[in-house]
């Protein structure tokens, strides 16, 4: 994970990804055995991340303060988990829970629940 930084309006961002001693993992390295799902990764992995960070993540008029990016796209747009697993990730926290976490304590929530969401993805 890079270090995170609060640029605009309370979002916290960074860039989130998965690595090997090869690099860089695409995301059809982490699909289901039976192979990648006809939804996009981000579809499967924005749920799953928002569910591990439940309590931490503002919700403003309904809707839960998370965006998630790719930061290298697909080549072929039809082929969507043939990139790398490479996100760019901001997030609105509660302020009464966040003003209880170190940086680093929040950082190291993040990480666990991206963690768990991308094992999630071979699972599916």
């Amino acid at each position: 994970m890079s270090r995170p930084v609060t640029p605009t309006e309370d979002w916290w961002t960074a860039i989130l990804w998965i690595a090997d001693d090869g690099g860089l993992v695409p995301f059809v390295e982490l699909a289901p055995a039976a192979g990648p799902p006809p939804d996009p990764p981000l579809a499967r992995l924005g749920p799953a991340l928002a569910g591990g960070l439940s309590g931490l993540i503002l919700e403003d008029a309904g809707r839960l303060q998370i965006r998630l990016g790719l930061v290298v796209p697909p080549e072929d747009p039809e082929r969507p988990w043939r990139c790398p697993a490479v996100v760019r990730a901001a997030f609105r926290w509660e302020p009464a829970r966040a003003a209880t976490l170190a940086p680093n304590a929040l950082a190291s929530e993040v990480l666990t629940a991206f963690r768990r969401a991308i094992e999630g993805l071979g699972h599916r």
